[in-house]
């Protein structure tokens, strides 16, 4: 694959080599040779086993859980690459840690995503390549390209075939917080249903109160829409008071990052939520393979996306 006088390679780091595999495999090339592993002291040794001189390099790398090791390992990544004279480097981050830390939200409070924004090109990235950051206001913190892909597309069709042509009537796609509104609303649009939203007031951190749900869900197969699930009080709590407030009568759930921090997985068990459908954009806990949790695949489209920027081929045509 040798489109405009130089190749191009697929490196991983640690956090999710399962979905560089898959990327590597739509695109009919071989996973690059690499190594990252740790010295006696903790820090990250890595090593390229392949010439990337002119090369277009793309490595994945999903900053999840330990976020900072694994933070670390793509900026020392970039750094060797950049020093092999990699002709350019994308990063590519299925999960982009940190955003959630994207304004001052009271005195004295860092803005880590911005940080994060920085190192990422100071390391020497050319460009980054992710999907659905919490805010998208996030793309403005790079001084570089940010090619921001949108979950929407994966998970509609799912639900398009779960549901028979009766239940689609019924269907209510639900946004878990105001915060989450316009990204519910592009799932609602996609699927021809009505929007409602529940509206609560969180005291503190992973903590979730909610207050009442604008719009009727009585009776009605409802969606659940969010971009991530962390500790999935918000999650389960909104999926409570849509049945005991609202009389929904079923209720489902996605999202694009499935973190699932203690005790997300319990609560989910728990909680009225028949399905809930996740992308591998984090790998899955091995105690969150459970009959509720369905999990679909980034790589095709990250593919897609890769095959693109490197063609030079605009990215648009898959934000929609």
């Amino acid at each position: 694959m040798n489109l405009h006088g130089k190749d191009i390679k697929i490196f991983s780091a640690n956090s999710n080599r399962s979905v560089a595999k898959g990327i590597a495999t739509a695109l009919g090339l071989p996973l690059g040779k690499s190594e990252v592993t740790s010295f006696a002291d903790g820090e990250i040794s890595v090593s390229i086993g392949e010439s990337v001189r002119g090369s277009d390099v793309f490595v994945v790398q999903s900053t999840c859980k330990p976020v900072n090791r694994h933070i670390m390992e793509l900026l020392i990544m970039i750094d060797a690459f950049k020093r092999a004279s990699a002709g350019r480097i994308t990063a590519v981050i299925p999960y982009f840690g940190y955003a959630r830390q994207d304004r001052k939200a009271k005195a004295r409070d860092p803005i880590s995503a911005k940080l994060v924004a920085d190192l990422i090109t100071t390391a020497g990235a050319d460009r980054v390549l992710t999907m659905d950051l919490h805010a998208p206001q996030i793309q403005g913190f790079f001084n570089i390209p940010v090619d921001h892909l949108l979950s929407t597309p994966l998970l509609v069709p799912y639900f398009w075939k779960l549901f028979t042509p009766e239940d689609k009537s019924l269907v209510t796609v639900v946004s878990p917080d105001l915060g989450s509104v316009t990204r519910t609303r592009k799932f609602a649009e996609k699927f021809d249903a009505p929007l409602a939203i529940v509206d609560k007031r969180r005291p503190k951190a992973n903590v979730s109160e909610v207050m009442n749900i604008i719009g009727d869900v009585r009776g009605r197969k409802v969606i659940l829409v969010d971009d991530v699930i962390d500790t999935a009080g918000t999650l389960c709590h909104a999926a409570d008071a849509l049945v005991e407030i609202g009389g929904a009568s079923e209720v489902y759930a996605c999202a694009a990052h499935g973190i699932l921090s203690d005790p997300a997985v319990e609560l989910i068990e728990k909680s009225p939520i028949k399905k809930l459908v996740l992308l591998d954009t984090i790998p899955l806990r091995k105690e969150a393979h459970i009959p509720k949790i369905a999990m679909l695949t980034v790589a095709p489209v990250f593919a897609e996306a890769i095959a693109r920027i490197y063609e030079d081929k605009p990215v648009s045509p898959l934000f929609v």
